[in-house]
This record gives structure tokens, C-alpha cells and sequence, in this order.
């Protein structure tokens, strides 16, 4: 059971939820993503692809918060996303010490760098807002352990995949979790790039 082997803080907050069983998917998912891993993910609709996102997040950064610059990086599509994102782990991070903040287009660039800077764990972030914090020096990746894409089927659209392999080449060595509901051609081609000797886990 992989719950069982996830940190205490973690299983508190499952308990408190009431998430008991995990998916088929989080069976089979969280223990190659704990690994260390550089994985692919893909399972349909509803079969916890999201909150696998979130504990594994929190288990690699330990739930504490440690430093000022993001460790954790998650991309997703749009600004909506971001939010809901946002919320899902606020759920998981309201009794712990991590911080958790969300950038995206409508946000103003300076208005995210200066509360980047005031420190962050966890860092929400759209394709755009991501690559312009990068070109304007508003955060620093030298302490990413984990890059998680969130529903990644939109990196096949050619703005957002240009955007990624720019983002992900500043980066000089993290974990790689792509999460999507097929696995597309075009995702695959990432193996050359940030995503090698990648395993894959598919429901």
C-alpha cells in the first residue's frame, strides 16, 4: 500500500480527508515516482493523476519548508488551472510549513518576482509566466528537485512545447513527472531532452 509508506504528515492529512484506498494508478505511480525517477504517467480521467502530483510533491520536499527558492516546480496549462491547483494543495499544505504560491499571466511579472522572492517551496506556474520569470531573472531553479507537469496533454500545442524545452534547459538536474491522459508522440520526443531514461506507468 503506497500510503503506508509516505510521510507521517501526509498520512495525517489523508486520514483527515478520508482517502483511505489508493487509486489503481497510485498504486502502481507513487512508488516509481519516490524512486527518483524521470516518469511518464498516463491514466484516464478521475484516476487520481492530481493528488499523486501533490503527495508526491510533499513527500520529496519533506513537508518543511527549507530555504527561499522553489524546490518544487509544477506547470499547467492555464491560469484557471493554476488556481484550482492551488487549492488542491492548500488542503495538504494548510498544517505544515510549506508555502505554496501561484503565478500566471494575469499577474503582473514584477508583483510575482518580488513574492517569489520572499520565499517559496512549491511553485504554480503556467507555460508563459514560467519562461518570463525565468528571462527576467525572477527565480532561481538551482534548487528544483522535482518538475511536475499537471494534465501535460496540452504540451503537444507547439507555443507550450517550445515554452517547456526553454524552461527545462536552465535546468541542471531535477526529477521529471509528466502526468497526461495518452501518451502522445510528441511527449515522447521529451526523452531526448529533459526526460531521460524515463520509466513510464500506465492504467
Amino acid at each position: 500500500m503506497p500510503f503506508k509508506k509516505l510521510h507521517s504528515h501526509i498520512k495525517d492529512m489523508l486520514a483527515h480527508l478520508e482517502i483511505i484506498t489508493p487509486t489503481s494508478f497510485q498504486s502502481k505511480s507513487i512508488p516509481v515516482i519516490k524512486s527518483g525517477a524521470n516518469v511518464f504517467c498516463t491514466a484516464s480521467k478521475d484516476s487520481g493523476k492530481t493528488t499523486t502530483l501533490i503527495l508526491t510533491t510533499l513527500q520529496k520536499l519533506k513537508c518543511e519548508a527549507v530555504g527561499n527558492a522553489p524546490r518544487a516546480i509544477v506547470l499547467v496549462e492555464n491560469t484557471e488551472r493554476a488556481l484550482d491547483l492551488y487549492d488542491a494543495f492548500l488542503a495538504y499544505t494548510k498544517h505544515n510549513s510549506l508555502r505554496v504560491y501561484v503565478g500566471h499571466e494575469q499577474l503582473h511579472i514584477d508583483l510575482q518576482k518580488s513574492e517569489i522572492f520572499e520565499g517559496v517551496d512549491i511553485l504554480i506556474s503556467t507555460p508563459i509566466s514560467m519562461n518570463k520569470l525565468l528571462l527576467s531573472n525572477g527565480v532561481s531553479t538551482s534548487q528544483i528537485k522535482i518538475f511536475s507537469v499537471d494534465d501535460a496533454d496540452f504540451l503537444i500545442q507547439n507555443s507550450a512545447y517550445t515554452a517547456i524545452l526553454s524552461i527545462t534547459r536552465g535546468i541542471k538536474k531535477c526529477q521529471y513527472v509528466l502526468y497526461s491522459e495518452k501518451m502522445h508522440p510528441k511527449l515522447k520526443r521529451f526523452e531526448s531532452n529533459f526526460m531521460e531514461y524515463s520509466k513510464t506507468v500506465a492504467t
